[in-house]
């Protein structure tokens, strides 16, 4: 009897310590700073993580080049949410942005020093 007892305790301490921590793991979010200019490239970042398996919501703030990422730990990691900005052709934090994909942002998305023409006028 004390046996069965003690089987059944320790079977519901799994099953409420796995559905705690699960919970835990659920959903987790991170702020990447990014070298955004303008609300083409905030399309652009946006779409990108709506592509990344685990994502499940991103918003960047242009003001302050800072996207904000809901992920499920379970599926994604924020390495893979900066590799996914980078292969975008953004920085993300410390990974730079894939050169390739970089070359191939409208002009108005590139950083100031690459752009090829004058957008003082560039509101976005």
């Amino acid at each position: 009897m004390k046996k069965e007892r003690l089987i059944i305790i320790a079977a519901i301490s799994v099953v409420l310590f796995g559905s705690v921590n699960a919970q835990n793991l659920k959903n987790a979010e991170i702020e990447v700073k990014v070298s955004s200019q303008c609300s083409m490239c905030k399309a652009t970042i946006e779409k990108a993580l709506a592509f990344e398996k685990g994502v499940s919501r991103s918003s960047l703030d242009l003001e302050t080049n800072t996207v904000t990422v809901a992920y499920k730990p379970g599926k994604t990691s924020p390495e893979k949410i900066r590799k996914a900005i980078s292969e975008a052709g953004y920085d993300a934090d410390d990974v730079a942005a894939n050169q390739k994909a970089y070359l191939k942002l409208p002009d108005c998305c590139k950083k100031p020093a690459d752009r090829h023409s004058d957008h003082s006028g560039h509101n976005d």
